[in-house]
């Protein structure tokens, strides 16, 4: 066979830690953000807030258009940025005064508190928001139930299929392989896997297949207790894999989470601070950032200005990397709040009649509704909705509030399990005290007005909301 050497140019997305850092700053809450903030500032010393600027800022108006790249990914990251950027530049740097507020009225926001959400929270959530029939609903309920606080399957398949076989007809084991399977693309990424080699072997998965040393770190992930007894030499032999390769490899494995689930582990009760201001001007519902999320961060000039390019000293490398972490900070940055921004725009977009009539008018809207327009991922439309808000007329509002399945309507249409919430709710203030309406009563009444939903299912919206059964609520006058 005739040995030849070949040079391709090409382009590729890489995995960096860089990279990572940004889809770690999606997810954060607003206070864990502030917090992730001022440990960059305090660990490099390239960062620092720009406190001359902060009094220059210029209101614009938000535009969807202007404002937002054609892609809209948390990839979106420029190799190059200038050493005097600034995120806050990108964006709307002042808010006007709410509706219904006086001009210069602070908002408390001490008074909101947001509710403690656990793992399961979150999976049910997106097992609501995702399309499964209802038996694969039935089964993706037994699944997350199964999942432990790290995010981990406690329970072999066949004893989830084997509590199942008694509420479900004919059940395969092979069903609940197949939803197993959609929950682990699920956010956070590794979640429902029987062991550390899976759950790191999922991760990697879902990496873009172009990723450096990402088919280097799937081979080693099988090799785990090797790692552990740094056997490195003789697995790296073993897998044909040069001291680079190996190294490198074991890199990209260390960035990995093996514990997804712990994100979600007591998380304490905390202040709602707005990540998105809603509000109607000339006509039109707009959305900008709250701009007192985060300071205002540029990189600072005199320490940049020190370092010599051509000198490879220790110090003069140490100044390097600070500076590369510090310009990759400030894009990842810029990312979070691009996309946070377009998934609120988009959201607005899709709910129009609910900021004009209230929830009674919520349409049904799932992830991969928001995902299939933005061309995201369902899982990154699922980490920028959780622990982010918008500030409304209506009040502070949760990102998710605005996603919910759907019922049939006996026209043919939809209507959003929000909307029929609502309703429900209605019904129940004008009922009459002494003779409650039962759950079975409301369903007629929905159905009166087209909407097809089962007594059970009535149930299941009214404990949601807290209202007691027509036997608690009946009063003798």
């Amino acid at each position: 066979m005739k040995q030849s050497l070949q040079l391709r140019l090409g382009q590729s997305l890489t995995m960096t830690p860089q990279l990572q850092q940004a889809i770690k700053l999606l997810q954060l809450s607003t206070l864990d953000l502030q917090q992730e903030i001022q440990q960059a500032l305090e660990s490099n010393m390239m960062l620092e807030i720009d406190e001359e600027e902060k009094t220059d800022r210029i209101e614009k108006k938000i535009d969807s258009s202007d404002q937002m790249t054609s892609e809209g990914s948390q990839t979106d990251i420029p190799d190059e940025l200038p050493i005097d950027s600034s995120w806050e530049d990108v964006f709307e740097s002042s808010i006007p005064s709410m509706a219904g507020s006086e001009p210069g009225e602070a908002v408390e926001f001490e008074n909101f508190r947001s509710k403690v959400e656990t793992l399961q929270d979150h999976l049910v959530w997106q097992l609501e928001m995702s399309r499964f029939s209802e038996r694969d609903h039935a089964i993706g309920v037994a699944i997350i139930d199964a999942i432990d606080d790290d995010g981990y399957l406690m329970q072999s398949v066949e004893e989830i299929h084997q509590g199942l076989s008694q509420q479900l007809d004919d059940l395969e084991v092979d069903e609940v392989q197949a939803v197993l399977h959609q929950i682990q693309n699920f956010d956070p990424l590794g979640i429902g896997c029987r062991d550390l080699a899976e759950c790191l072997t999922l991760q990697l998965k879902q990496l873009p297949p172009d990723t450096p040393y990402r088919q280097q770190a799937l081979m080693l992930v099988d090799y785990l207790e090797e790692l552990v007894a740094h056997q490195r030499n003789r697995l790296a032999r073993r897998l044909g894999m040069t001291e680079t390769e190996f190294t490198q490899a074991i890199g990209v494995i260390k960035r990995l989470d093996p514990k997804p689930g712990a994100y979600f582990r007591n998380f304490e009760q905390e202040y709602i601070i707005p990540d998105v201001y809603v509000m109607k001007r000339n006509g039109e519902w707009q959305v900008s950032l709250n701009p007192e999320i985060a300071p205002k961060l540029r990189i600072n000039p005199v320490y940049s200005g020190l370092i010599k390019r051509a000198d490879n000293s220790q110090d003069n490398v140490f100044m390097k990397d600070h500076l590369q972490e510090a310009r990759w900070f400030i894009k990842s940055l810029l990312s979070r709040n691009e996309t946070l921004l377009k998934v609120a725009q988009s959201i607005v977009r899709h709910q129009l009649d609910f900021f004009e009539h209230g929830p009674i008018a919520m349409r049904p809207m799932v992830l991969r509704d928001v995902a299939e327009e933005l061309e995201l991922h369902e899982s990154t439309i699922s980490r920028v909705t959780t622990r982010k808000y918008m500030h409304t007329p209506s009040g502070i509002i949760e990102f998710k509030y605005f996603f919910s399945s759907h019922v049939s309507t006996s026209n043919g249409g939809e209507c959003s399990a929000t909307a029929i919430k609502s309703l429900i709710k209605e019904f129940v203030a004008s009922e009459k005290p002494t003779k409650p309406l039962s759950d079975s009563k409301i369903a007629n009444l929905l159905k009166e007005q087209g909407i097809n939903v089962a007594r059970r299912t009535v149930a299941k919206y009214r404990e949601a909301m807290s209202i007691p059964p027509s036997s608690q609520r009946k009063k003798v006058l």
